[in-house]
């Protein structure tokens, strides 16, 4: 006999089941889960899977539009929807689900007014509040508390680099905003003429980027993401081997990371000091004349070793390429002032080292085809680390960023994956799972490795979301559990939480992550258990 659930949930826009992990860690029922995305949708099925063998492939805009209503999603407790950000329309001051029609946010608010389900929990990027997207955040409050929602009109930010280990944290910046509601008609903030107060603050939301949690449990001493010796170590992540199977650096990349390497060490040994944290542009020094002409003679390329499929630095810089002298250029005072500063501290560095800068560029072939234009500029962002191999590093468009190895940044497409210098390799899948707070025995069949880091980099971090639904409970736990008391009625008239499942709700806030942790770890994917959700 399967216990009674705690509470029953929906999972919209449900990628491969974030949310679904913690809302059933926290002891709740799936009854509806829906993904436009085929493949993401295959891998929410083999991991969760749903009653009846039901699939999660579909789409919102069937199931929840405006002229079919939203028969085909049942009745549930906590609403959960990670949902893509668009822009409203703008009708003046009406405010409300006519601004929202067309747009993702407009389906779900459709099922709220259907449905009204005791807890909303809604993320999305940061982006949300910013200034391009105020209207779009002002429409979602407004929407709420016009359908009785208690909500703040302050976000909730967060990222799971903020928690240690022990608390469900995981080494990843991945700022996110969250919106999170209790169904409380008599909460919602109203004007003296009985309309919904639209910017009244309301509620504190239930977190945010500034708060510190305990370094260990019952620790007196507080966690600090970045600490050389008491914060996020990456190696802990990852696994030992320097050769996985799609994650080996070309001779390109390496032949790139090789140069600027042996560049970190060489300005260190002149100078006794690491490199500052400005970019440092290979083509910024072109712009003194002498090395512009150097340039014109096309610098011959390194050789690449055969056996090995690296490429090798030439020898020593010959006398007749260097030049005698180098004369600084004049900056454009039309420049942005942020370029300005960038050139005037390369053509510092330059004019204090350009003899030993002339004979490395040359050693590497810097100034051939072999280095496009975005490898030949370094973005140092790891203070003190004595070697590039040291770092984690992003080949990315505007150059290769290099970074403490302590947490990496939110991930995004396969082409930014993060390189780890100290396995010679880009992160795996599966460490790029662990990121993401999936258990090892999450699975992703059949499936080719891109499909996966998109998934990945498109889901929310499960340590944020149950911090995040956690302290919400906390805070509305006694809203939650006096329904009754405080006689609650359903839209119809009816009383709203006959059952008491606002009591169980109000209970469920005593989850602690190292039950949720527990469950992860106990996890056998439906696929390979052959149970559906609700038996598991």
């Amino acid at each position: 006999m399967v216990d009674q659930p705690a509470f029953k949930f929906i999972d919209l826009f449900a990628g491969i089941g974030g949310f679904h992990a913690v809302m059933k860690a926290f002891g709740g029922e799936c009854v509806y889960a829906i993904e436009i995305d085929k493949a993401a949708a295959a891998v929410y099925d083999a991991n969760w899977g749903l009653h009846g063998g039901e699939s999660a492939l579909g789409d919102i805009t069937q199931d929840a539009d405006d002229e079919q209503g939203v028969m085909n999603v049942p009745p549930h407790d906590v609403l959960c929807a990670g949902f893509p950000c668009q822009p409203f329309s703008k009708s003046g001051a009406q405010r409300g689900m006519d601004e929202a029609r067309g747009t993702l946010f407009y389906n779900i608010a459709s099922i709220i007014k259907a449905h009204h389900p005791k807890v909303v929990l809604l993320e999305n990027v940061r982006n949300l509040i910013g200034p391009r997207h105020e209207h779009e955040w002002h429409v979602i409050i407004k929407t709420l508390r016009q359908e009785g929602y208690h909500v703040s009109y302050k976000p909730a930010i967060f990222s799971p680099h903020l928690l240690p280990e022990h608390l469900g944290g995981t080494p990843q910046v991945r700022e996110r905003v969250f919106i999170t509601a209790t169904y409380a008609p008599y909460r919602v903030p109203r004007e003296a003429d009985g309309s919904i107060a639209e910017m009244e603050t309301g509620p504190a939301p239930v977190a945010d980027m500034a708060r510190r949690f305990p370094r260990e449990p019952d620790s007196d001493g507080l966690f600090d993401p970045g600490h050389p010796d008491h914060g996020w170590d990456l190696d802990k992540l990852l696994d030992d081997s320097h050769n996985i199977d799609g994650c080996t650096l070309t001779a390109s990349e390496r032949l790139w990371i090789d140069a600027w390497d042996e560049f970190k060490t060489m300005m260190y040994d002149r100078t006794g000091e690491h490199l500052k944290g400005f970019p440092y542009w290979a083509d910024s020094w072109r712009d003194f004349p002498q090395v512009e002409n150097l340039v014109r003679r096309n610098l011959p390329r390194p050789e690449r070793d055969g056996a090995t499929g690296h490429y090798l630095p030439l020898g020593d810089m010959p006398r007749k390429w260097m030049p005698s002298r180098v004369t600084r250029p004049r900056i454009d005072p039309d420049l942005p002032e942020w370029r300005k500063s960038h050139l005037r501290r390369n053509y510092d560095a330059f004019e204090a080292h350009w003899e030993d800068i002339l004979a490395w560029a040359y050693r590497w072939g810097v100034y051939t085809d072999l280095f496009p234009a975005s490898r030949r500029k370094l973005e140092w962002q790891a203070q003190d680390t004595k070697r590039l191999w040291d770092t984690i590093m992003h080949l990315r468009p505007s150059g290769i960023r290099a970074k403490r190895a302590t947490y990496v940044p939110a991930l995004v497409a396969i082409t930014q994956t993060t390189i780890v210098g100290t396995r010679e390799r880009r992160m795996s899948p599966r460490e790029t799972a662990r990121l993401q707070g999936l258990p090892d025995s999450f699975i992703f069949p059949n499936q080719r490795d891109a499909a996966t880091y998109k998934q990945l980099g498109n889901g929310v971090a499960i340590g944020a979301v149950q911090h995040i639904f956690r302290e919400h409970l906390l805070r509305d736990a006694q809203i939650l559990a006096n329904y009754a008391e405080d006689n609650v009625k359903s839209p119809n008239g009816l009383p709203y939480d006959p059952d008491g499942v606002g009591q169980r709700l109000a209970e469920a806030a005593s989850t602690t992550p190292a039950q949720v942790q527990e469950f992860l770890q106990n996890h056998v994917p439906a696929a390979l258990n052959g149970l559906a959700d609700s038996e598991g």
